[in-house]
Parts: C-alpha cells; structure tokens; sequence
C-alpha cells in the first residue's frame, strides 16, 4: 500500500471521526450503479465504510435468516474472551431438536461440538444450531437475544431489533441493509479468521451433506461469503462480499423474487464497485503520522498515532486527489497521558475537506525536571 502525501501544521484542530458516511457526491465514479428490482439494498466499501452506492438504506425490513450473522458475531465473542472453546460439547435440547426450517439434523440429548455447530450455522444456515448456540452461549435463547440487542447497539445498529437467533418471521424482528452490510463488516473487521467459515462451500453432519446456499461461491474465486435468507414474507436476500487487489466490498439485497436473481444482484453491485471505485489508504497504524514537540515533559518529543488504518472510497484513478494535512494541537504541554488526543489528520479530495480524524499520543509523557520547565517556558513566550 502506498501512502499520500501529509503536510504538517500546528494549531488546534476539530476533530470529526469517518463513520458511516457515503461517497461523497463530487467524488463519485460517472459509471451509475446497476438498476435492481429488490425492497432495499447497500453497497459498501469494508476497509472505508463508505456506502457507494444504495437503494433504502435504511427501510427496516424482514433479515430471515441473515439473522444469523448477529448470532454468529457473538459467538465468536465468546470465544475471543475464552468463555467457550470450539471443542466444547453442547447438549442437545429438545427445543432445539424441534426446530422448523433449515437445520443441520442434530439429535436430541446428543452431544455436538461448537465447532460442528458453527458449521452448521454457518454452512448449512440450521435454525437447530442457532439455538443449540445460544442456549449454551447464554443459558436460554431468551437470554441470547438480549446479547444480540446489546450488540446491535453497541455497533450502532439503529434499525435493527431481534427477537430470535434465527430470523423466523416475527413483526418485532427486522433490520436494514445498511445495519445488515455493518454487521459483516464488523464481523469481518472483529474476527478474520473465523469468517473463513463464511467460505467453506458444503459440509456434511449426520451423514447429511448441504451445501452452502450462497452460490456466489462458486461463481467467482474473490467472493468468500456471506449469508443468505428467505421466508415468503422478507423474499430471498444475500449478503455478499468480496476482496479484490486489497479492496473488499460487501453488497446487501433484500427482498428480491427469486435465488437466482438475489445471487445476480449482489454479483452485479461487486462487479460495479471493483470496476468503478477504489480503495485507498491514507494512512496505516504501524508508523507515526506526525512527531511534534512536547513542552516541559521528560521527553521532548512523542509520535502522534492513529487508531486504526485510515482508508476513503473514490472513483477509480482519481486516488491522486486525495490530500492529508496534520494538524497538532500546539503547544503540546506536559503532562499528557498514552491515547491522549493531540491532533488530527485532516482529509481532502479535490480540495474539498470530507473530514477529520484523530490524533492521539503513543506514550505518556510525566513533568520533566524544574530546569527543563523553566527552559521551555521562556521558549513558549516565543510561540
């Protein structure tokens, strides 16, 4: 990845965080997106977040089964923490036995493993290991639910609301496309190597083989996942993303007529986004972005940092338009603690400003010596 150019400046700079913002209007490709005949749909950039290109982001609508995209989120949660392991035993329950819809066929009072369960999930989108899940993730399916509302607000899902793990229909369970493409994108963000899972193409339990539903797989080697969903009412939906020479996109549809064209719609919006858009890293997390001065400290210099790799969406070949300009809040005193802000990184394309992001320091920096202070106070009167 190649990195613009940033100028330095030192005043006091507002601070305006990139989240959820769309490509901005004067920044967009000529090339229109694809004309869909679907209730709603989202394309975004995962790295940037920026929403290319969109149908009713937000109408609240029916997930179906991508429902299972929050129930997976949060058992991998738990795993991260170390409450559950993959190689856990999960009995069995009757009500998860029971279960209507997809299933993975696992038996009553048997034993599976999170592992199997996660498959089953996953790959083979079954209602029974949704609830096997949550009941051991959280006792009752009840008690899962309230973990996925937590979530949904914490990730700032604002038109989401669920009712169960598996996204049967209910008149209180519903989500957008935008919340939709924003969960993958955590989950993608949050745990890489368990969205592997979202790629595997059959898998086989119970001497039961099932293949994965999402059929882009098969259509094009970038796409490696992620969630499909029907029911009469919500019509067929798919979640899909992929990752081109670095840049991975995500396409939500919801609500279309048939399999077929819910693969052709999120196939088109990827298709549209890679031929049409690009994206570029303004900065990364592994290297300073600025180094200023520090006054009457035990150090007189710290690096300002940013929290995590700076990237915008823009049409493709116009990445040389984009602009960074630091600005540190000056003058720097002591003392000031590790994460402190102390500037931020101001972006532009073509000149117009799309926003700001925080600067903060990598090191806490204590009072330095009475001289040193005396020192750089006679220097301050010169600023």
């Amino acid at each position: 990845m190649r990195y613009i150019l940033i100028t330095l400046s030192f005043v006091l700079a507002p601070l305006v965080v990139f989240a959820d913002v769309y490509v901005p209007e004067n920044f967009r490709s000529a090339i229109p997106p694809p004309n869909l005949e679907a209730t709603s749909w989202v394309l975004q950039d995962q790295k940037s977040g920026w929403i290319i290109a969109a149908k009713e982001p937000e109408l609240q609508v029916e997930p179906a089964s991508i429902s299972k995209l929050m129930t997976a989120y949060i058992v991998f949660e738990a795993l991260s923490k170390g409450t559950i392991s993959k190689d856990d035993k999960v009995l069995i329950s009757e009500r998860a036995w029971k279960m209507e819809g997809s299933r993975m066929f696992v038996k009553v009072n048997s034993k599976v493993t999170v592992e199997d369960l996660l498959k089953g999930l996953i790959v083979q989108s079954g209602n029974d290991a949704s609830v096997a899940l949550a009941e051991y993730v959280a006792g009752s399916e009840d008690g899962f639910v309230e973990l996925m509302n937590q979530t949904a607000q914490r990730l700032g899902l604002r038109g989401t609301h669920y009712v169960n793990t598996t996204g049967l229909p209910h008149a209180d369970h519903y989500s957008t496309a935008r919340d939709i493409s924003e969960l993958t994108r955590a989950l993608i963000r949050d745990f890489p190597e368990d969205y592997s899972l979202y790629s595997i193409k059959e898998y086989t339990y119970n001497n039961i083989t099932q293949q994965n539903r999402n059929v882009l797989l098969l259509r094009d080697e970038a796409v490696d996942g992620v969630k499909t969903g029907h029911t009469s009412t919500a019509g067929y939906c798919l979640v899909g993303s992929a990752e081109k020479e670095g840049m991975r996109l995500i396409a939500t549809v919801m609500g279309t007529a048939s399999k077929k064209y819910r693969a052709d719609a999120v196939y088109s919006l990827l298709q549209y986004g890679f031929a049409a858009y690009e994206g570029f890293l303004v900065h990364d997390t592994d290297k300073p972005v600025a180094s200023p001065t520090v006054y009457k400290g035990d150090v007189s210099e710290i690096d300002a940092m940013i929290d995590e790799p700076l990237y915008v969406t823009v049409a493709k070949g116009s990445a040389e338009s984009v602009k960074a300009r630091v600005s540190i809040n000056n003058p720097l005193i002591a003392p000031i603690a590790k994460g402190d802000r102390i500037g931020a990184l101001s972006v532009s394309i073509k000149g117009e400003s799309v926003g700001d992001y925080p600067l903060v320091s990598d090191r806490a920096v204590e009072s330095g010596s009475w001289i040193g202070n005396i020192y750089d106070s006679v220097l301050l009167l010169f600023q």
